[in-house]
């Protein structure tokens, strides 16, 4: 026998229907009032996530329906999933170009988006052949003691791989999860909360070209999580970008090190210098570096090091004393820069992606007797003074972080501020998908008193 059910919008018409008859004592009370109009439904919703996982691709905006949605995205990183009503929408993807123009690399492509329907967009592949890749999934809230992972292979360099998701103490005896190549994925599948370790093998070979270590999955997540090509320190081809429907956060090989380099940069009377790690005098981390020298990049173990400069061969009298913080995957530049009675360091993170679309130009003032300047590039052969500073006020020990510009040659100017006397001139020729950094320096110890730039990576 069926049982039949009033439901809360039934019973709450009801409730209505009491109330008004019993607030009104007019003799018209007792006329039923028109059927009202029923309230529309409910708009059918979707949720949609945007993953910038090209990796030599610059900034993007992403649009929907013509209209910005995300603007200026970079790689590495993912838009939060957002509801939106269900139906056709346009979504496009605009590189972003030195010089504030924009160039669209995907679509307009229109997306059907259905009910109750999760859909990852993701840029994927080199800037000459760059897509959208559309993953959908059904929109679920994922139990508390349960997590629910997708993995997508977007790294257009690296081969088919196997991918194994274990315990952590688990050797790879067992079968993979999967075996996918570029633009393939897997799942989704949901597995209990917990600590788990993501190996990645050449498909059909033991040979583990990746290796979280122990990760935590927590309760209730519901991931994404894309195989990307590897720009930074390490010989692993990938790391994996992990969205949570947040954001996005880079997991890195277990044995991903951190990049480290040296600049010499105080001049006439410091002598050459030794580096000293963690008091290990008897041997020097970068030995007898001179004025305007600089080293290579040496990869060590991420960790806090205490770095001291001294004399070359006089480990007792240190000039600076300092500890460096080294985060895994990362990249750095020390430079050692004023004159010797108030020598100092400074600490530059380094940003060695290359991207196919622009030349990234890092400057920094570390002449210490210069003052302030301004600083102008301009194209090679131009009256500089008939533009203005690309950096006006630029002190002693500022940067400019990395400035995207357009392949070509270019005249560098740094002048007094305010004024148009050189001190410093000169003449680059950037390419794209190059890097580039330039430290201005005090005159050299050959009595020219001329001012200079020590030019380094790409230069």
């Amino acid at each position: 026998m069926s049982r039949r059910v009033l439901t809360l919008p039934l019973l709450a018409a009801a409730g209505a229907l009491l109330l008004a008859g019993c607030g009104s004592s007019s003799s018209s009370s007792n006329v039923p009032d028109p059927d009202p109009t029923p309230p529309p439904p409910p708009a059918e919703t979707s949720t949609v996530r945007v993953v910038h996982a090209s990796a030599d691709a610059p900034d993007v905006n992403v649009l929907v329906n013509s209209d910005i949605a995300f603007e200026g995205v970079p790689f590495g990183d993912a838009s939060p999933l957002v509801e939106l009503d269900s139906g056709d929408i346009d979504v496009q993807v605009d590189g972003l170009l030195p010089g504030g123009d924009t160039a669209t690399v995907i679509g307009p492509v229109t997306l059907t988006l259905e009910a109750d329907t999760q859909y990852n967009v993701l840029a994927i592949g080199d800037v000459a052949a760059i897509e959208a890749l559309v993953l959908s999934q059904e929109q679920i809230e994922v139990p508390g003691d349960e997590v629910r992972v997708r993995v997508v292979h977007a790294a257009p360099g690296a081969p088919e791989v196997d991918v194994y998701v274990t315990a952590p103490g688990d050797t790879l005896d067992d079968t993979p999860l999967g075996t996918f190549e570029f633009g393939g994925d897997l799942g989704p599948a949901q597995v209990p909360e917990g600590d788990y370790r993501i190996r990645v093998t050449v498909a059909g070979t033991d040979t583990v070209v990746y290796d979280t270590g122990a990760i935590d999955l927590p309760g209730g997540a519901d991931l994404l999580i894309a195989a990307v090509t590897n720009t930074g320190p390490g010989d692993a081809p990938i790391t994996l970008l992990v969205s949570d429907g947040n954001g996005a956060l880079t997991l890195f090989d277990q044995e991903t090190p951190a990049d480290v380099r040296v600049v010499h940069n105080s001049p006439a009377p410091t002598p050459a210098v030794d580096v000293i790690v963690n008091d290990d005098f008897a041997d020097p981390f970068v030995p007898n570096l001179a004025f305007p020298e600089f080293t290579p990049y040496v990869s060590v173990p991420p960790d806090v090091y205490n770095v001291k400069v001294t004399p070359s061969g006089n480990a007792g009298s240190i000039v600076i004393d300092a500890d460096l913080d080294l985060e895994i995957g990362t990249a750095s530049t020390v430079i050692a820069l004023g004159e010797l009675a108030e020598i100092q360091p400074l600490v530059l993170a380094d940003d060695n992606r290359r991207i196919a679309t622009e030349a990234k130009v890092r400057l920094v003032h570390g002449a210490s007797s210069a003052g302030e300047v301004d600083v102008y590039v301009v194209p090679a052969g131009e009256d500089f003074t008939a533009f203005d500073p690309a950096v006006p006020g630029f002190a002693f020990l500022d940067n400019t972080g990395y400035i995207a510009l357009a392949e070509g040659e270019y005249d560098v100017f740094v002048t007094l501020t305010g004024t148009t006397t050189v001190a410093i001139e000169a003449t680059i020729d950037i390419v794209e998908g190059g890097v580039y950094t330039a430290i201005a320096r005090d005159p050299l110890d050959d009595g020219s008193g001329e001012f200079g730039l020590i030019l380094m990576d790409d230069f």
